[in-house]
């Protein structure tokens, strides 16, 4: 065995803590396992983000986790459903759909009605966008639409649509600003979100596909970069958990969300928001941020 894999497999014993609540009658024996990009408890995937993916967006990101990847657009309409019509107030709403290949079976499309779990997740993506947002300074009674398609789903879809989200939404507010219809861009504030959970007894960030669905606990956080937290969905799939396991699984989940804002800034400060014009960020396990061809 060479001295890198005895140096990872010292440090994931090191992560190692006390399954609380374990029955072996509910879970199978637990096992250390390698994370996937040879992560720490601590690190996330490789995160990328591409904006101005599309040319016919107001505003568009791809953003990936991993090998989990998330078209994000957003489209600015000057209409207003009927049960708001008359507040002079804008609107930002989500919507959500995976594509047929996206997974390792095929996925029908949802022609008859959403699935229930659809439905969550822009309801989700909506709640979390318009938490940092004036809408009565987007020009009145206009409506934005974050359409978040994921092209290949590897776990986390929800919190790269949330994230990459916030990134198309920007850059179709600015598009929205340069036309003369508003005096400047209404978001007062960012929003990201990542997963944390309890696998094999370990506490994780940003879990994949193979450790979420093994998951004893799994939580998702949506988080500002004001530090507030705008939605904690936590479940003990098959374990209870105590508060200072919460604690623990929020100081990841705020580490991860921080690395998450930095790349979306970086993002921003990479190039203008021109529909069409390609400008690509991202940011390894080790939480170093690159511009593609910098």
């Amino acid at each position: 065995m060479d001295d890198a894999l005895l140096r990872q497999q010292a440090e994931i014993a090191r992560h190692l803590v006390p399954l609380e609540g374990f029955d072996p009658g509910r879970i199978e024996h637990p096992m250390i396992s390698l994370r996937s990009h040879r992560r720490s408890a601590e690190q996330m995937r490789p995160v990328t983000i591409t904006r101005n993916c599309l040319k016919n967006a107001q505003g568009s990101c791809l953003i990936s986790f991993g090998d989990t990847q998330v078209l994000c657009c957003a489209t600015i309409e000057e209409h207003m459903a009927g049960w708001r019509k008359g507040s002079g107030l804008g609107w930002v709403t989500a919507e959500y759909a995976m594509l047929p290949a996206s997974g390792s079976k095929r996925t029908k499309r949802e022609t008859n009605g959403q699935k229930g779990r659809s439905q969550e997740i822009q309801r989700l993506v909506g709640r979390s966008l318009r938490s940092v947002i004036d809408m009565s300074a987007m020009g009145g009674e206009v409506t934005v639409t974050v359409d978040c398609d994921v092209i290949q789903a590897d776990g986390g879809t929800r919190t790269a649509s949330v994230t990459g989200g916030w990134v198309a939404l920007h850059d179709a507010l600015e598009l929205w600003k340069r036309a003369g219809k508003i005096r400047s861009n209404p978001l007062f504030g960012q929003v990201a979100a990542v997963s944390v959970g309890l696998v094999d007894g370990r506490e994780l960030l940003d879990l994949d596909y193979a450790e979420d669905s093994k998951a004893e606990v799994d939580m998702n956080v949506v988080r500002t970069d004001k530090g507030e937290y705008v939605e904690v969905q936590g479940t003990g799939e098959r374990v209870s958990f105590s508060r200072p396991r919460l604690g623990r699984f929020l100081d990841l989940a705020d580490a991860g969300t921080d690395r998450l804002l930095a790349l979306q800034r970086a993002a921003l400060e990479a190039g203008p928001a021109r529909p069409g014009e390609k400008v690509t960020v991202s940011m390894g396990i080790d939480g170093v941020i690159v511009r593609e061809g910098a």
